[in-house]
């Protein structure tokens, strides 16, 4: 099972100076010893040409996969016609970005509010993605929004937009347990088999972690495993924790896959099987 950092648990770190785009594919490789790179436009430091170069190049020397680029600012849905234009400039330019550094999904936000889609916002939501995910599958990634603001807080909204779009390319990445007016085991449930990517947030590692990864994996999830945090604090250490857990249940998942596919060995009987 793969397990990524997504790049905004270093916002803390990104902030103060500690970090930049280069420390932060460092410490994925070395100081935590991923072979994955799960990238926050916020971290990168300009989109013009020669710097995504130069990540990009960072990026194939620590020989990572980017699993994941979320990209902030760019959200689908604003009440706004004009801010609605200017972040469809901004996505297009952030799925050329990511398409140059060989992302495998793209996180692109819904925007709006908390509240049911109308028609008429769903045709643009919609429209919108499924020009995004023609992009994707022009160059090699799937395209979807995360449940963690907006319109896409509630299961049906996402349900809604799932069946507009209507494209092999859409996918949306789960960030677990983030749902509004609902039950977010449900919430979960009903999206694993739609989930490209995840985040797996210091709530969710202290209280349900294993419980909430069995389900998804049992409910057709077969993507990467997100670490996020969130508190801008003592980061370095909070994210080798959750890390920690997240590589504990995959290690306890392949196990009772392992145990399952087995069976045992029918020569033995269970008590002799339970002495050997």
């Amino acid at each position: 099972m793969s397990i990524s950092i997504a790049g905004f648990s270093v916002h803390g770190l990104l902030a103060s100076g500690c970090i930049d785009i280069f420390g932060y594919l460092e410490s994925c490789r070395y100081r935590y010893g991923l072979n994955t790179a799960d990238l926050w436009n916020g971290m990168l430091g300009g989109l013009d040409p020669a710097r995504i170069a130069l990540i990009k190049a960072g990026i194939e020397e620590r020989e990572l996969t980017v699993v994941n680029y979320h990209a902030d600012g760019v959200h689908v849905w604003d009440d706004d016609e004009y801010v609605r234009e200017a972040n469809y400039r901004g996505a297009l330019e952030h799925l050329h970005t990511a398409a140059k550094l060989g992302a495998k999904t793209v996180r692109i936000d819904t925007g709006g509010k908390l509240e049911r889609m109308t028609p008429a916002q769903l045709e643009i939501v919609a429209a919108r993605y499924r020009e995004y995910c023609t992009f994707g599958a022009n160059n090699g990634f799937k395209v979807g929004p995360e449940n963690h603001w907006g319109f896409s807080l509630l299961l049906e909204n996402m349900q809604d937009l799932a069946s507009a779009v209507a494209h092999e390319c859409y996918g949306i990445l789960l960030h677990i347990g983030h749902w509004e007016q609902g039950d977010p085991v449900e919430g979960d449930r009903a999206m694993a088999r739609l989930a490209v990517h995840t985040h797996v947030d210091a709530r969710i590692t202290r209280e349900c972690l294993l419980d909430r990864m069995t389900l998804l994996v049992e409910n057709g999830y077969t993507g990467c495993w997100g670490v996020e945090h969130h508190s801008a604090h003592n980061e370095y250490v909070e994210i080798g924790y959750q890390l920690g857990a997240v590589r504990r249940a995959c290690t306890l998942l392949s196990q009772a896959r392992e145990e399952k596919a087995y069976g045992g060995n029918p020569l033995l009987t269970a008590e002799q099987e339970r002495r050997s």
